[in-house]
């Protein structure tokens, strides 16, 4: 059964039973600061619909059903193997205080087994887990009599239905939030035992070796946590349950891992292709690209912190990996498109050329920034394992970040490939002493002379790489920077020309900050070896000193045909929409052939 099918099925069946269908939300989590644990995704089908559970009344009603994006990280190693995903779809049906177990688990068997309206899986291969109690709750005879008596009904035979700790069957959105015992559905993907059921020990030891895979999952949302502790019942229980899509592909399809369903298949068969395939490295890359471009349709952009440098690390990653493979330019291959191509069809987005574009845009630049990084310091990686070292310590995992820009996590992934540890706490430990420093010494660490790094700061310090930009726009190349300060409160740059500038140059250059502003343009940093960032074009001082390699920010989509390209050691705005209203106060002479200009940001 192809995945479309799946998704049709779900929502015809739940909507025949009373229930409204609710668009995806966004994987950007919109409980990031409220009653659950604060996260950047929505990493659970159920988590948009918190505030319903606690009972806040849905204007849709009280039977509610869904296909949900989710996004999950925290198993970001795992990535690669028979069932581990970052991005997936929760096929999900929810009750808000008005049915509870029974119908819940009848109408989950129902779907799960109907040959005519749900996925038809034989009932004699299905094996379910609930509650056994502890100190929070009661065991569930409740969910455990509901199951024994639809089996019974259907003349499935055998023992089928297992009492499981909390580890496996209580389920709660974290420290604060609404919980509750669940009940978990298990098929026997490949028939490995009879029709007449099995024990509790082989059941254990089938689901630790994959023979059986959980299907779908009835959580009772009966109690509310708050800090940690169970605080009483809730006054409106409700039900939510749900599949990962995924794996019921995975199911239905007769396949032993996700990555060979229809939802990944013309993917990897594209990369099969590589020179170099390997099986573990093409399905991160699939894995990874597809998250990536579900991200940035949901207005993520890459970023060094926040949700933007969880999509900077997936799309790094894979170009990391498909370097592997042998791919030179991931952003060159057809596989984004083959992303779109199988999913337009649910998510009408994919279909629109600018939103594709826009997408590839993105991905593309990011991976070409990454690029001259992982080069360099892929580089240095393979010179410190000649020298003889067993494993990476902090202070070089450090070095491989501050000065050629490789993230400490790139540098995990490399150095576990080649079987190499990385001293994560020792990195952690220069890195703060790398702030500490910095604090300390702020005015003389950034050359476009920050007073300090508070957010106003941080506008002014690109309004003048703007600015700068601009005045050689209006007065021609003979400008040249000699100096700038930045407070909080104005940005003042002194620049070489010979005489005062007209009012209509003033407002001019004006005139043309502004405009870079209004076109929100992002700015990014690469670090490059110092001849290589000279033949950018970026802007630097003359006769100054530099390292063997650079960070040079640039303003605008890419590097090439950047607007503003410069050396400098930062700090900047993501992006230059952050900046407001630039206007110029004050133009003077400092000295012969040298004026001064004092902006302040509206």
């Amino acid at each position: 059964m192809k995945s479309s099918e799946i998704r049709r099925r779900f929502i015809d069946f739940f909507e025949k039973r009373g229930h409204k269908i609710i668009k995806s939300a966004s994987l950007i989590s919109s409980d990031e600061k409220g009653v659950t644990n604060p996260t950047l995704f929505n990493t659970a089908g159920m988590q948009p619909l918190i505030p319903y559970l606690l009972g806040k009344p849905h204007p849709l009603g009280k039977r509610l059903a869904d296909v949900q994006k989710c996004l999950r990280t925290i198993d970001i190693d795992d990535v690669g193997d028979e069932t581990h995903a970052t991005f997936f779809e929760m096929l999900g049906n929810w009750s808000l205080g008005d049915y509870f177990k029974k119908e819940a688990i009848e109408w989950s068997y129902e779907f799960l087994t109907s040959k005519e309206e749900g996925l038809g899986l034989d009932p004699s291969r299905l094996y379910v887990t609930v509650f056994e109690g502890d100190e929070n709750a009661p065991r569930d005879d409740e969910a455990a009599k509901i199951w024994l008596d639809i089996f019974k009904a259907n003349r499935v035979e055998g023992e089928r239905v297992f009492f499981m700790s909390a580890e496996t069957n209580w389920w709660e959105a974290g420290d604060s939030g609404p919980c509750g015992p669940d009940t978990e559905m298990y098929f026997d993907v490949k028939g490995f035992f009879n029709s007449k059921g099995i024990s509790k020990q082989e059941f254990i030891e089938a689901d630790s070796k994959n023979e059986v895979v959980e299907v779908w999952n009835d959580v009772f949302m009966q109690y509310e946590k708050r800090n940690g502790q169970i605080t009483g019942k809730l006054e409106k229980p409700s039900v939510d349950t749900g599949a990962g899509l995924e794996r019921l592909a995975m199911t239905l399809q007769g396949v032993d891992n996700i990555y060979d369903t229809d939802l990944f298949g013309t993917i990897m068969k594209t990369l099969e292709n590589c020179t170099n395939f390997n099986l573990k490295s093409a399905r991160i890359v699939a894995d990874h690209l597809r998250a990536s471009v579900f991200l940035i349709s949901d207005g993520i952009i890459p970023f060094n912190t926040g949700r933007g440098y969880v999509l900077r690390r997936l799309i790094r990653r894979a170009t990391l990996f498909s370097n592997k493979l042998g791919i030179s330019d991931l952003s060159h291959t057809s596989l984004v498109d083959t992303v779109f191509d199988i999913y337009k069809d649910v998510y009408e987005e994919f279909n629109d050329d600018l939103k594709r574009s826009a997408i590839k845009e993105e991905i593309s630049k990011e991976i070409n920034n990454f690029k001259m990084t992982l080069d360099m310091g892929v580089r240095k990686f393979q010179h410190l394992i000649k020298s003889g070292i067993e494993n990476i310590s902090g202070q070089d995992a450090f070095m491989l970040f501050s000065s050629y820009g490789l993230p400490i996590d790139v540098t995990v992934d490399i150095a576990k490939e080649r079987g190499l540890s990385v001293d994560k706490k020792g990195y952690e430990a220069e890195f703060k002493k790398h702030q500490e420093t910095s604090r300390s010494g702020a005015e003389k660490k950034f050359k476009g002379g920050l007073a300090d790094t508070s957010e106003k700061s941080l506008k002014y310090h690109t309004a003048t790489h703007l600015l700068h930009q601009a005045l050689i726009d209006v007065l021609g190349d003979e400008v040249r920077q000699k100096g700038s300060n930045i407070t909080p409160e104005r940005l003042r740059f002194d620049f070489t020309f010979g005489r005062k500038l007209t009012e209509d140059e003033k407002n001019e250059v004006e005139s043309i900050v502004n405009e870079k502003i209004s076109e929100n343009l992002t700015v990014d940093k690469v670090v490059m070896p110092i001849d290589e960032a000279k033949k950018t074009g970026a802007k630097h001082f003359f006769g100054e000193k530099y390292g063997d390699s650079v960070s040079v920010y640039f303003i605008g989509e890419k590097l090439e045909n950047a607007y503003s390209k410069e050396f400098c050691g930062g700090p900047h705005v993501n992006s230059t929409g952050d900046l407001g209203n630039f206007k110029i106060t004050k133009e003077e002479s400092v000295a012969q052939g040298i004026r001064r200009i004092k902006a302040i940001l509206e």
